[in-house]
């Protein structure tokens, strides 16, 4: 019983043993198992130097200076007669087109009936005469129309200043026998108060028919000058005129038998008083066939304002008809056997004519490079990059053993439209066996700067909030120095093939460049044996 109790102590005492020795193991050598679970990474130190930058992009060939050839109607096409890349010279076949009636055509075909139409609708209206069709067709000029306007209305300028200056001479003729007339003192007679009463109401219509006139006067001019006519108004001023006359023809009736028995009532005055009337009424006659002549000019100048219209619009739907006759006829002339040839000498670059489909005014039948044109190539670069540059710059290809005798030269540094602000737009000439469409990859930039902070490219990290290098920071622990992936976010100043220039940076750092497992900022890492 007591062998076994000894045993037993023996085997807590072993146990106890091992315990300790197995977490004394674990104690010294735990760094160094955990350093062998963290990824390991290689860095270098940040050095100052110089790099030659190189600035890197592609764009595709276009033509320095394209030539569209187009179609004026919209055609199918027969045959093509070249290709993309085919050198021809100017007069060459490039589309043979199908003999077809054209939408070109079949639109002037259309125009020319519509304009026949609306010219014979125009002859059939019930107020055109032979006069208006016959000056249609005779290309009278339209000075000579507004000659023959200008000589009416001095006519009528004429008869109306002729109303006017003896419609002057019968007032005053009137005033001045009211004031002269022998046997006065019968002025206040019921006889002399009709004879007033007569002439107010001749008076009355005088100005009533003048008024009239005016507004004929108005009405004329207004038509001369393009005004449209009004016809039924014009017939209803005409007789409002001409029932104004024959009442005024009935008040001087009236004026004169009350003048008449004045001069009775007058006695021995009566023969003067006879004279004196006879002479109003000469007077009076005078005035009426002045009027009479003035409606008659005024007529005349209607009468022809009307026909000169009517002429007028005859002749521009005569015209009309002759325009469209004369596009049908050279579209007629175009819609057979048509060839479109190559208007300059170069080099075809793009072909849009399909054997058996349309082509149209909207798209090229073809897109040429002229002979001895060069081509262009563009990209977009920061402005940071474009100051590193200069126009007249040799850029090299990418792959340049793929491409003969290709020279690729910067032309022109823009702002760019869209971010003028950040961005500017190389231009390059290019010249060389190349297509427009070809798409060429460039470094360009052969200008050395030193920099305080230079890193390998492979340091050099990228996420959402912009670029960044993992720097190993060391920081002291119980069982000795630990290191640790720090973010510190750069800016890229210049690169070549190997390294970069950065800024942000106080140019002491380790930074990483390589690691055997991802590796993110915060995170742990160990060192190689060697370092």
């Amino acid at each position: 019983m007591e062998e076994k109790g000894t045993k037993r102590r023996e085997w807590v005492k072993n146990a106890a043993i091992i315990f300790l020795v197995i977490l004394l193991i674990l104690t010294f050598f735990s760094r160094t198992i955990q350093n062998y679970s963290l990824p390991e990474v290689a860095a270098q130190y940040v050095q100052s130097g110089t790099i030659t930058a190189k600035i890197r992009g592609t764009g595709v060939v276009e033509s320095g200076d394209p030539y569209e050839v187009n179609v004026k109607e919209t055609r199918e096409v027969a045959s093509v007669a070249v290709k993309v890349g085919d050198e021809v010279q100017e007069g060459d076949p490039l589309v043979y087109l199908a003999d077809s009636e054209s939408e070109e055509l079949k639109a002037a075909e259309d125009a020319l009936e519509t304009a026949q139409e609306a010219y014979d609708l125009a002859l059939m209206a019930a107020d055109v005469n032979a006069s208006a069709v016959q000056n249609s067709h005779s290309n009278i000029s339209a000075t000579s129309y507004r000659q023959q306007i200008n000589n009416a209305q001095a006519e009528v300028e004429s008869a109306q200043a002729e109303v006017d200056r003896l419609q002057k001479d019968l007032d005053a003729f009137k005033k001045q026998i009211a004031i002269d007339t022998p046997g006065a003192e019968a002025a206040n007679s019921d006889e002399a108060q009709a004879v007033r009463n007569a002439q107010e109401k001749v008076n009355t219509l005088e100005a009533d028919i003048a008024g009239i006139q005016a507004e004929l006067d108005n009405y004329a001019s207004d038509v001369s000058a393009g005004n449209p006519e009004n016809p039924g108004w014009l017939a209803k001023k005409e007789e409002a005129l001409r029932q104004k006359n024959k009442e005024l023809n009935t008040a001087k009736a009236d004026l004169q038998r009350a003048q008449a028995n004045l001069e009775k009532k007058q006695g021995d005055n009566s023969g003067t008083t006879a004279s004196l009337t006879q002479q109003q009424a000469i007077m009076e006659a005078d005035l009426a066939a002045a009027q009479n002549r003035l409606a008659e000019k005024q007529a005349d100048l209607t009468e022809l304002t009307t026909n000169i219209n009517k002429a007028l619009n005859l002749e521009s739907l005569y015209r009309d008809i002759a325009d469209a006759r004369e596009t049908y006829q050279e579209e007629m002339e175009k819609s057979v056997g048509a060839v479109i040839t190559a208007p300059i000498s170069g080099t075809v670059t793009t072909v849009n004519a399909v054997a058996g489909r349309e082509v149209s005014a909207a798209e090229p039948v073809a897109i040429m490079q002229p002979e001895g044109q060069g081509y262009t190539l563009q990209f977009t670069v920061t402005n940071d990059q474009a100051k590193r540059l200069s126009v007249g710059d040799v850029a090299e290809l990418v792959n340049a053993w793929r491409y003969d005798d290709v020279e690729v030269v910067l032309a022109s540094i823009r702002p760019d439209t869209a971010n003028p602000g950040d961005n500017r737009v190389l231009t390059f000439n290019v010249t060389g066996q190349v297509t427009a469409g070809q798409s060429l990859s460039l470094s360009v930039g052969q200008r050395s700067a030193t920099y305080d902070a230079i890193v390998p490219n492979s340091a050099i990290r990228e996420d959402n909030n912009g670029k960044f290098v993992l720097v190993v920071e060391s920081r002291p622990s119980p069982l000795g120095n630990r290191y640790v992936a720090t973010r510190m976010n750069v800016e890229v100043l210049a690169s070549d093939d190997t390294q970069s220039a950065v800024s942000g940076l106080y140019g002491y750092e380790f930074v990483i460049t390589t690691s055997t497992a991802p590796v993110e900022a915060g995170q742990l890492v160990r060192l190689p044996e060697n370092n």
